[in-house]
């Protein structure tokens, strides 16, 4: 009899442990493929962050050279005024240089006539002087001969005063022609000397303005052409953002799918309490507050500390308190926030958990709970991609990784 219901005691545990609801094989693959597809979720959301990082970048320096062509179309359009202004100025010089060629065409045929009647009068008067020379005037020809020359002899009173008036009409014709002959070549010279000038100031100015203009030009081409493959590649970023967005709806749909299949499996499965799954134990004081894979651990996420763990379960699935304790805050319906509805228990002096994302609350604000009673249930609210928790442990106020005391 002893042994009978030894058997009895020793039997009848296992015997209610076989009744529990277990996880099939099936869900068990539901829910890998659900952690998967979450991954998956959490790396596509990064990458959209980081593709709307770069967009902003892009857009900024888009934006940069946009005002950096503008100041150039500015400048060129200042150079343009400033090119007309020389224009005139050019057309200016151009109209002197233009009366400085007739100036000089007429002075060059003034000097050709004035050269020309300069030969004819010193033929006139040398045939003069011969003329004289062969003259019984003795004086005369003394004078003659005694000169250093043919400019000389004209420069001597004597012979001015020895001639008659009408050798004396042909020596002034041939002074006066030899001083404009002179004053011409003089002014000619002058008149060259300003045409050529003015003919280089002219070319240095145009070519001074289309250097500029030129340079301006290359510069804003280089601009409009950066600028191009700026807009190229945010057109490539943002297009595969759209894309990326797209796979991320497909991926939630199929999650909703998923999640959708194991709530109606855990409807048809569960038998302990009232709604609530099964308790799980870890290695920790803490029990898990609902079953399911970790899609998300703690630590940095897309730039920032996630600062607890993310455990996805069916919308509406109950939540265990983690430990004993104090509801110490809680946030109900009309939450705004990150946090969406959650709620806060105060373990020791200086330990808490933390319960967010809840789609409805289970206690109330000081209300002492157990370890494992229904504090709340899984939902979407705050910044969420979906029904999961969010869970948190905090030390001091400071969170650190739950998976150290589950």
């Amino acid at each position: 009899m002893r042994v009978l219901l030894l058997l009895v005691v020793i039997a009848l545990p296992l015997l209610l442990w076989s009744t529990l609801p277990t996880p099939s094989s099936g869900q068990s693959s539901k829910a890998s493929e659900l952690s998967e597809l979450q991954q998956r979720i959490d790396r596509a959301r990064g990458q959209i962050g980081r593709k709307r990082g770069t967009e902003r970048v892009l857009s900024s320096q888009i934006a940069r050279y946009s005002r950096r062509l503008d100041r150039l179309a500015a400048r060129i359009s200042t150079l343009g005024g400033r090119q007309a202004q020389i224009e005139s100025e050019l057309d200016d010089r151009r109209e002197e240089l233009e009366q400085l060629r007739t100036s000089l065409r007429v002075a060059r045929a003034r000097l050709v006539r004035l050269r020309l009647r300069l030969r004819l009068t010193r033929t006139a008067l040398r045939g003069r002087l011969v003329q004289i020379y062969k003259a019984p005037d003795v004086d005369i020809v003394s004078v003659v001969l005694n000169s250093d020359g043919f400019v000389d002899l004209l420069e001597r009173g004597e012979f001015l005063k020895r001639i008659s008036d009408q050798d004396r009409k042909i020596v002034g014709i041939v002074r006066r022609a030899k001083s404009e002959a002179v004053r011409s070549e003089r002014r000619l010279d002058r008149l060259e000397r300003r045409q050529a000038t003015i003919t280089a100031l002219v070319k240095r100015r145009r070519d001074e303005v289309s250097a500029i203009r030129m340079e301006l030009v290359g510069t804003r081409v280089g601009y409009a052409r950066t600028k191009g493959a700026k807009a190229a590649a945010l057109g490539r970023v943002r297009g595969q953002r759209v894309q990326l967005e797209s796979n991320v709806d497909e991926l939630e749909a199929a999650s909703r799918r998923i999640e959708g299949q194991l709530r109606a499996a855990q409807r048809r499965n569960n038998t302990v309490g009232p709604g609530a799954p099964p308790v799980t134990r870890g290695s920790g004081r803490f029990i898990f507050p609902v079953n399911g894979p970790m899609t998300s651990p703690f630590g940095p996420r897309w730039g920032r500390l996630h600062a607890g763990i993310d455990i996805p379960a069916p919308d509406g699935t109950p939540i265990r308190a983690a430990d004993s304790g104090t509801v110490a805050l809680l946030q109900g319906v009309g939450a705004s926030g990150g946090y969406g509805n959650y709620t806060c228990v105060q373990h020791t002096t200086t330990m808490s958990s933390c319960y967010a994302h809840q789609s409805r609350l289970g206690t109330t604000l000081g209300a002492s709970v157990r370890q494992g009673q229904v504090i709340g249930y899984v939902g979407n609210t705050g910044n969420s991609f979906g029904a999961h928790l969010h869970f948190e442990v905090r030390i001091n106020g400071t969170p650190v990784d739950p998976m150290g005391y589950l």
